[in-house]
């Protein structure tokens, strides 16, 4: 299977291209030419199988590349026990009679970006090896907090790979921040930007696209490539787990096969909420996917009116991950509802480029409304649901409970009783100090300590990789002006 540019669909390349390269030249996103089917047979023979031979099976629809074998390898390695806390890895929690709460936090780092950054790693190996690549892979990264630790969790290590990550310094939580900062490897780096998350990944946009700065790297034996939602090989494998949750549902009789799941998604970059479509497109019985936004709702207005505008305040929230104004992937949601035309997502871009806005065409508003509602939740009522949730014997992080009040608010205002499923991004105890305020309580003052705090109150076992952090000494310490960051990967890459 091929892959295009959002931008300029005459500029194919193969997934191992797709992968290595990360964002197309022209500033476009990679996308399949076309969607593979999923059949109800092929549904109802992935319900007996175990998560990584699922992963194998999917992914194989869109790497025709890579040996099944392989693949199965790299599921094998990237889900095992020595990565995840239990066999299922997405395992499916019922709330009550018709919901279900999709946890994807069981991984190395707690958070659900480890679902796909321990496959990326791999299939950027097999990538480099298969497209011939001899110089050395620097994989950048801009995180609202998730990606960056378990980019660098999956690519410490990793031969032919350097890993630099950009964050917000004031926008990310102190357990997020101290994950980042105390990463071992000696192919890591990390670097505070002064800014917002939009500054941190305009600037890795911008790097991407300097072609001076590619020709300097290259003369030194490297090569640009991204570990972010931007490159598929981070989309495919987050296609998975919602083809996976459809068929636990099924082995538990919660539902029959061919019967709708809608899927509330707490979204910022839109890559998460896009797998599921990806999964609606290739013939997953989905029904509405709910797009959940913290008080940075430009996504919310986008659904609802049809107009992207990202001139408007930013608010740093208890959901820092979903801190975003600018959502690169929505630019492949409107390549695919377009029907291709690459010349009208140009278009938008630039407008979003030049003028912070852009507003869509009626027929790709209509098709986008019939599949999606956006709904947020502001920082009130998401510590709220927090305390809710806990009086009914669950823990949930901030970014949960925003996907799980979106939907509370989307079955009140529409009546659909259709069964649901929201998903789960990150253990709660990556956001104790915002958790613990939720349920009443005052966290102490030391941001590791609040761990056994909140497992003493609880009663709920920390994650042991995020309990191991007490007595952790800082290795990076590096802040940039948002400027100044082509430099630092310029020191960064001697």
């Amino acid at each position: 299977m091929e892959y295009l540019s959002t931008r300029d669909k005459t500029l194919r390349r193969s997934a191992a291209q797709a992968i290595t390269m990360g964002l197309s030249r022209d500033g476009g996103l990679f996308t399949p030419v076309s969607f593979p089917s999923l059949s109800a047979l092929e549904v109802e023979t992935l319900r007996g199988m175990s998560y990584p031979h699922r992963a194998a099976y999917i992914m194989g629809k869109f790497l025709e590349q890579f040996r099944p074998e392989e693949l199965e390898e790299f599921a094998r390695r990237a889900y095992g026990p020595e990565k995840f806390d239990g066999p299922a890895a997405a395992p499916l929690r019922q709330i009550d009679h018709n919901t279900w709460c999709l946890e994807l936090w069981h991984g190395p780092t707690s958070a659900f970006k480890d679902m796909a950054l321990q496959m990326l790693p791999q299939l950027l190996s097999a990538s480099l090896r298969l497209t011939g690549e001899k110089k050395t892979a620097c994989i950048l990264v801009a995180t609202s907090g998730d990606t960056g630790k378990a980019a660098m969790e999956g690519f410490a290590g990793v031969e032919q790979t350097k890993i630099l990550v950009f964050y917000p310094e004031n926008g990310v939580s102190e357990i997020q921040k101290l994950q980042m900062v105390t990463q071992e490897g000696d192919n890591v780096g990390v670097c505070a930007v002064k800014g917002n998350f939009d500054d941190a990944q305009n600037g890795v946009k911008r790097i991407f696209s300097d072609e001076s700065m590619r020709e300097t790297l290259a003369q030194r034996g490297f090569f640009l490539s991204s570990a972010n939602s931007i490159n598929w090989g981070r989309i495919l494998p987050q296609v998975v787990y919602y083809i996976s949750a459809y068929c636990d549902l099924l082995n538990t009789k919660a539902i029959k096969l061919g019967q709708p799941v809608n899927f509330c998604v707490p979204t910022g970059n839109f890559g998460n909420i896009l797998a599921c479509y990806y999964a609606k497109r290739m013939g997953l019985p989905v029904g509405k996917l709910i797009c959940a936004s913290n008080c940075n709702d430009v996504l919310t207005d986008f659904i609802r009116t049809g107009v992207y505008d990202r001139n408007r305040p930013f608010h740093t929230t208890m959901s820092p991950s979903m801190d975003i104004l600018i959502s690169s992937n929505l630019e492949r949601l409107l390549f695919d509802m377009s029907g291709g035309k690459d010349e009208l997502v140009r278009e938008y871009m630039d407008q979003l480029a030049q003028a912070g806005r852009y507003e869509i065409s009626p027929g790709i508003k209509k098709r986008m409304q019939e599949v999606f509602y956006g709904g947020f939740c502001s920082e009130e009522e998401t510590a709220s649901t927090i305390a809710m949730m806990y009086r009914y014997g669950h823990l949930i992080d901030p970014h949960t409970a925003v996907a799980a009040k979106v939907l509370t608010d989307y079955r009140h205002e529409t009546g659909d009783k259709t069964p649901a499923i929201f998903v789960s991004t990150a253990s709660p105890y990556k956001f104790c100090d915002s958790v613990l305020s939720s349920i009443g309580e005052a966290p102490v003052e030391n941001s590791v300590d609040r761990i056994g705090q909140m497992a003493g109150i609880t009663g709920v076992a920390a994650p042991v990789r995020l309990a191991a952090l007490k007595g952790k000494v800082p290795r990076f310490g590096d802040v940039t002006e948002k400027e100044g960051m082509e430099e630092k990967v310029l020191q960064f890459l001697k």
